[in-house]
């Protein structure tokens, strides 16, 4: 193992002491409901269920984004290595909700991760006994990791990306980072701007891969049928359009392009499903800020959409799969310019693999290859403010304008499989190698 830099002998020091202090943060995270108090035993390392026998691969992502991201690579996993079984752990709540809604492929085992103490992190390791690691993106928790190297379980490290406001905060401890990413066997990022940032943080390069955008090849969110034929009756064949995974301070110029658009097109119904569902009682008082309350219907309440309804605020977990499949035109929220902030964009390719219209505004820093992809081929309209998206919304209810725009995403998206590829075929070779 490299030697250890300062920083990382004194958070592995300080790391013994930390555990009355994660109790008392994960006590209150429960009280307001962040944390589900039924399951926190298993944030201490303490296993909710019997570890299989044989094979078993450990994956990891933070929420519900990395999760879904893991979850096509698990499936080609689990068709390829039916002897293998697959553990994939989280951190939030909101992961562990939006996985119970989903039927997960064969032999894969939901877990939250280990708080990073020492002894819950090898309270888990000595039940679980990992063949490999595998990190989605950059969640390093030096404990974790130290703990998993110290015992020869191979990590690799998938669809990695570095934003400038990363690189600014990681690159005053570089010594360190470079210290936890050399603990990996391979680092796959997603573009060559990744890999020069991961560079400058300390990444060594005969370990770096740009592989592309794993969220690319994802399967599509998964449906609800029965939910979906309910409110197609409600919908009938009014226009409509999705604002998906909306930040609360973009909320206000969604609602007034809505508004808008309305002025043309009365019948108009804008479903909005806000990133976070915590905030949905902001989402709706901006909401009331243009319409009565009467034409504000919310899923969390279980109110219907009626004649009357001109916003739905779909304000639950797991069902983004639902609403898209209701939709010929989505706006990719976090985009909007909003004033003193940049907004880093939203995944496209939940639109783009259900055959939905992207709209998104010019803030797409985290995503920005992505964007660039698809505008290459036609297949994104980006729009430059509210007033610009209340004409994009009306346009995209001709099937005839958003027909080219599905059909240039649906050609990146079929070129787009490769990272994919990459993943299995890197996580393949390692598992062959230290079988």
């Amino acid at each position: 193992m490299p030697v250890r830099p300062f920083l990382i002998r004194l958070y592995l020091a300080l790391s013994v002491l930390l555990p009355p202090i994660w109790a008392l943060a994960l006590r209150l995270r429960a009280r307001k409901g962040k944390e589900d108090p039924a399951r926190l035993a298993e944030k201490w390392g303490n296993p909710a269920m019997r570890r299989p026998e044989g094979e078993l691969v450990w994956l990891h992502g933070v929420s519900v984004g990395e999760t879904a991201v893991l979850l096509t690579l698990l499936e080609r996993l689990s068709a390829a290595r039916p002897q293998t079984h697959f553990l994939l752990t989280s951190i939030t709540r909101a992961s562990a909700e939006a996985l119970a809604k989903r039927n997960l492929p064969p032999r894969v085992i939901h877990h939250y991760a280990p708080v990073d103490c020492p002894y819950p992190v090898r309270r888990f390791l000595d039940h679980w006994k990992p063949d490999l690691f595998v990190l989605s993106e950059m969640d390093l928790w030096p404990r974790l990791l130290f703990e998993t190297h110290a015992r020869a379980i191979p990590m690799l490290m998938l669809n990695a990306h570095v934003t400038a406001r990363r690189h600014r905060r990681r690159s005053r401890f570089s010594r360190a980072n470079g210290w936890l990413m050399d603990l990996f066997e391979e680092i796959h990022v997603q573009d060559q701007r990744s890999r020069e940032l991961f560079l400058d943080l300390g990444a060594r390069p005969e370990k770096m891969h740009v592989t592309g955008l794993l969220k690319a090849a994802s399967s599509p969110p998964p449906d609800r049928p029965e939910l979906r034929e309910a409110f197609a009756s409600q919908i009938a064949t009014r226009p409509r359009w999705l604002a998906a995974s909306t930040r609360d301070v973009e909320e206000k110029q969604i609602f007034a392009a809505h508004a808008q658009a309305m002025e043309t097109c009365p019948e108009l119904l804008l479903i909005i499903a806000p990133r976070q569902i915590s905030l949905a009682d902001a989402t709706e008082a901006a909401a009331s800020a243009q319409f009565s309350s009467a034409r504000i219907s919310r899923r969390s309440r279980g109110d219907a959409i009626t004649p009357d309804t001109s916003v739905y605020i779909a304000d639950t977990l797991g069902e983004m799969g639902l609403w898209l499949r209701m939709v010929p035109v989505a706006y990719t929220g976090n985009s909007l310019p909003v004033a003193g902030m940049t907004l880093t964009g939203k995944n496209p390719f939940e639109a783009a693999a259900l055959g939905v219209m992207i709209l998104h505004g010019p803030h797409i820093g985290n995503f920005r290859e992505a964007y660039a992809r698809l505008h290459s081929e036609g297949g994104a309209l980006e729009v430059a403010d509210g007033a610009g998206l209340a004409r994009a919304v009306l346009a995209a209810q001709q099937p005839e304008f958003r027909t080219p725009y599905v059909a240039g995403a649906a050609r990146v998206q079929a070129d787009m499989m490769a990272p994919l590829e990459h993943a299995f075929e890197a996580i393949t070779l390692q598992l062959d190698a230290h079988a």
